[in-house]
């Protein structure tokens, strides 16, 4: 048998020749006329189908009930993991190794995935496995020997090999300190990856420093009885809260505040999810307050004043995106929030609020500055200064606003007793306000400062499940003498 080969030379000849000979057919007309170029019908290359990706559409699973082996204190039973109370008081726990919490479906579903808010879990990694089963007598692994992060305050996304199941068991196998298995809330899921906002990459990741910030938020493990504070190396170590504080799917940092929750102190009606600056960076031997090297004064301070202080004058940079409002609620409160400010011992030389009213698409931009100086009735003079649009109850749509979700930045600088506020948008001119700040008596000896940004939220009247959230792209604080600033 004989049998051609074909060189990559005679193999490209003949590839070329069947491409174009049929294009080359002429005919010649026995008489010599002008050739004419005959007409070939060339096949067109069938339609190829895009393939069709499937998208999950996730539910979230209604737990009938939760069981264990009966060994877990009262207090602590099963029911608590499945409440709604995210509090760390309402939780399961179980001493042991293999001590299972058990959550009965109802019905069979598909199981893609669970999200679990652990107990101290931005304190301690708990180890554990998931194995689900549609009847109790024969169970499948679908998650073996895994570990939770240790720095998520929030629920934790935990994604499984995805099965049906009536039934979803989760064992544990302890944590890293002692033999404790304690989980404050689950929730079970249809879809690998949950709701989808859940996310590896922590907010110590997206490029904004943290460590010179403690942060906020409207919980209290600690029973205090007010808002937990996030201290600066927890934070610079990527503390994440999926519920208050995390990175988002582009690169930014979500503070999400409820209307009620925990506050930071007695002496405040409003509940926040904000950053305060500590130009100390973790050194817990310079105390928070003071003039010292954790906060700084203005230009105008004694030498004495700006000698001992961590800066002199400021500048902070902010790039953010509003994304939700209130739009319920006591007239004045509804759709307004913080979301930046230089505080000072007792009093805030400057408020920076976005709000915007339900009845309209774009939101306005204006600051506050409170003197330290006293009206007749014995409050401090405060002045308000309007950017973008109107602060008003009753403000129509401002038609240079800014809407939710659109990013803007802006900049609040301290020279001397100068506050300059600006805020810049893409394409658009910037927008500034100057305030002197001479008379009000932030440079006398003793008065210190430091930045807060974040979702102060002013609306303690909306109804229960509405919040505020805002998402910042990037966070730059600077004081002349501060070697650290960005």
């Amino acid at each position: 048998m004989s049998r051609q080969v074909l060189t990559n030379r005679s193999y490209l000849s003949l590839l070329i020749s069947s491409i174009f000979a049929p294009l080359l057919l002429t005919g010649c007309g026995g008489g010599g006329s002008s050739g004419s170029t005959s007409s070939v019908a060339i096949p067109s290359s069938p339609a190829v189908e895009a393939p069709v990706v499937e998208v999950c559409s996730n539910e979230i699973h209604t737990i009938v009930s939760a069981s264990d082996d009966g060994s877990s204190a009262t207090e602590f039973s099963p029911a608590n993991a499945i409440d709604g109370n995210t509090a760390s008081i309402s939780r399961w726990s179980s001493d042991g190794v293999d001590k299972a919490l058990t959550l009965d479906l109802g019905t069979t579903e598909t199981v893609g995935a669970l999200t679990i808010k652990w107990f101290e879990g931005a304190q301690r990694v708990a180890s554990f496995s998931v194995e689900t089963s549609v009847e109790q007598s024969t169970w499948v692994t679908v998650l073996t020997q895994a570990e939770s992060k240790g720095n998520q305050s929030g629920f934790e996304l935990v994604n499984v090999d995805a099965s049906q199941a009536r039934y979803v068991r989760i064992v544990g196998l302890g944590n890293n300190e002692n033999t404790n298995n304690g989980i404050v809330e689950v929730q079970v899921h249809s879809c690998e990856n949950a709701t989808g906002i859940y996310t590896d990459v922590l907010p110590n990741e997206v490029g904004i420093e943290l460590v010179d910030w403690y942060l906020s938020v409207p919980t209290d493990e600690d029973d205090s009885g007010t808002s937990d504070s996030i201290s600066e190396t927890e934070l610079a170590s990527g503390y994440s809260n999926s519920e208050f504080f995390y990175a988002s799917d582009d690169n930014g940092i979500v503070m999400r505040s409820p209307s009620y929750g925990f506050k930071t102190s007695t002496n405040t009606n409003y509940v926040r999810v904000e950053l305060r600056e500590m130009l100390r960076r973790g050194d817990r031997a310079i105390s928070t307050q003071g003039v010292n090297n954790n906060n700084w004064v203005f230009g105008s301070a004694s030498a004495d004043g700006q000698q001992a202080a961590g800066g002199v004058d400021g500048d902070l940079r902010v790039t953010l995106a509003v994304n939700n409002v209130t739009t319920t609620g006591e007239n004045y409160q509804i759709g307004r929030l913080v979301i930046g400010q230089i505080h000072a011992n007792d009093d805030e030389p400057v408020r920076l609020y976005y709000r915007k009213l339900p009845g309209n698409e774009l939101g306005s931009v204006y600051f506050a500055h409170e003197s330290r100086v006293e009206d007749n009735e014995g409050d401090n003079i405060e002045t308000y200064v309007e950017l973008i649009g109107s602060r008003s109850n009753s403000a129509s749509n401002p038609s240079d606003g800014i809407a939710l979700d659109e990013k803007f930045s802006y900049h609040i600088s301290v020279n001397v007793n100068l506050l300059t506020v600006t805020i810049s948008r893409e394409g658009k001119a910037d927008v500034s306000a100057h305030y002197d700040m001479t008379e009000s008596r932030y440079d006398e000896d003793g008065q210190y400062h430091y930045f807060k940004v974040g979702v102060y939220h002013l609306n303690n009247s909306s109804d229960p499940d509405e919040y505020a959230q805002a998402t910042f792209y990037e966070i730059k604080n600077s004081h002349t003498g501060y070697a650290q600033s960005e």
